[in-house]
């Protein structure tokens, strides 16, 4: 995943961009970036590695090198972001938020054109440097970015800093968010919404589909009209959004909430509290507590000042030391109580095995799980929201080849909630994990909690419904 922040201001924007950009800290782990554009020095720009440590860190004691009055900045779990680009169209400096599918084949073609990559750090092709070529083929900023559109397979938001402002375009199906900001004499633009309240911006306007807008310090120009579908990723709500932001005008914790209060009033299980998995099984879990009538206690709370978010890690080993050393129960509270945790969802089950038996070896009598969001059943072709490689490192696909022989067979029929299959697999996975219940929540009762249209939510993950967006055209007709 990754969380980008824009800014175009009257006054100096370095204090904005630096802020701004590490309220994206929550999304990505690896590169961060900044650039900055004065008519006086031109493009300033620093890339570094967050794999050891944190944006602030890295970026805080170099601030001053930065001038001007219009920044943008990235953190991301991918490709080393801003790149610089000369071209046709002019100088900028481009950051996104991107997952290509089909970047070999794209950048194939290219060099088939006679054109060259220069950014090879990674050892692979950068993603941003891709984009940054399909637009180039193009006349204009919206004529390269349509081409974008038109061109890859999955989702690609972009922020372009030009000698004229500031081009924000949001992912053709509108899979990420694109929200412009405004305070007197100043314009931002981020994904996360949360970026804005504690440097003094209101959100001001939410980009649509594919639509793509102009900033400048003295206002907002609209470049191309939104397209008529959306499809926004339901995860938001679920996993990796921050508590007080918002998409689509709906805030992450209020429907993180909605889902466990409703979980909580049609439960039956007779429990004695009830906790949320931190980070983001907190407010569903407060929620629950609610509509079951049962207390809420932290029985397992996340030691912050050190470990970072547990999906980050390349290799499965790291990211289970981490997810293990991040979460500290407390046995005080769980000493002979029947407990019931909300989480947010079950990718591997690695994690949440061993958390179980260390909940039992504290002493609680009964360990019970309530998950956020319906079974994972498909990998996302969309979004980089795990560092999963493949659909088989999620347990419900190993379970679908232990009972089908086929990991791919009958997917339809475990994504149904309640069907015999769902119900056995759901089943085997409570075993396996040595949960005394586990219930995952409806997609109907999550569509509801998002208060958005079934049409206009992804929710591919759990019941492949998005396919058909991979290789159709979203257009603005």
């Amino acid at each position: 995943m990754g969380g980008f922040f824009g800014v175009v201001s009257q006054a100096q924007c370095t204090a904005d961009l630096f802020y701004g950009t590490d309220y994206n800290s929550h999304l990505g782990t690896r590169r961060g970036g900044l650039a900055t554009y004065s008519k006086d020095r031109g493009f300033i720009r620093s890339i570094h590695n967050l794999e050891s440590t944190y944006f602030r860190t890295k970026f805080e004691e170099e601030l001053a090198r930065f001038e001007g009055h219009a920044g943008i900045g990235i953190i991301s779990d991918t490709d080393a972001q801003p790149l610089l680009m000369n071209s046709h169209l002019g100088r900028f400096a481009i950051v996104t938020v991107a997952k290509i599918n089909n970047a070999e084949e794209l950048a194939a073609k290219l060099l088939a054109r006679g054109m060259h990559f220069s950014e090879f750090s990674s050892g692979r092709i950068n993603p941003t440097e891709l984009v940054a070529l399909l637009i180039n083929q193009g006349q204009t900023f919206v004529e390269g970015i349509e081409n974008v559109y038109k061109e890859i397979k999955g989702s690609c938001s972009l922020l372009l800093l030009t000698e004229d402002g500031i081009v924000a375009a949001r992912d053709s199906w509108g899979r990420t968010p694109v929200v412009v900001g405004r305070k007197e004499g100043a314009y931002a633009v981020t994904g996360e919404t949360t970026a804005f309240p504690n440097l003094g911006y209101e959100t001001s306007y939410y980009l649509g589909p594919g639509e793509i807008v102009r900033l400048r310090s003295n206002g907002m120009e609209s470049l191309r009209k939104p397209n008529k579908r959306m499809q926004i990723c339901s995860f938001l709500w679920v996993y990796y959004g921050f508590p007080t932001s918002c998409y689509e005008g709906r805030n992450v914790e209020e429907v993180r909430y909605a889902c466990g209060k409703k979980m909580g009033e049609d439960d039956a299980t007779e429990v004695d509290i009830a906790c949320g998995i931190p980070d983001s099984g907190v407010g569903m879990a407060l929620g629950y507590a609610v509509g079951k009538g049962v207390p809420y206690q932290r029985a397992i709370s996340k030691y912050t000042p050190t470990w970072p978010r547990s999906f980050t890690p390349s290799n499965q080993e790291m990211r289970s030391l981490v997810a293990k050393m991040k979460l500290i129960a407390n046995r005080d509270m769980l000493n002979g109580k029947r407990v019931l945790f909300c989480d947010d969802s079950i990718v591997r089950g690695t994690q949440l095995r061993d958390n179980t038996k260390v909940l039992f070896d504290y002493g609680a009598k009964e360990v019970h799980m309530r998950i956020a969001c319906p079974p994972l059943i498909y990998g996302c072709p969309f979004i980089n929201f795990t560092a999963s490689k493949s659909d088989m490192e999620l347990i419900t696909r190993q379970f679908i080849k232990e009972f089908e022989g086929d990991e791919n067979r009958n997917l339809e029929k475990y994504a149904e909630t309640g069907s015999p299959e769902y119900c056995r697999m759901v089943d085997a996975i409570a075993e396996r994990l040595n949960l005394s219940s586990l219930k995952f929540n409806t997609l109907e009762d999550l569509v509801a909690a998002i208060g958005l249209p079934k049409c206009q939510v992804c929710t591919h993950c759990f019941d492949g419904s998005s396919r058909f967006s991979l290789d159709e055209e979203n257009t603005n007709d």
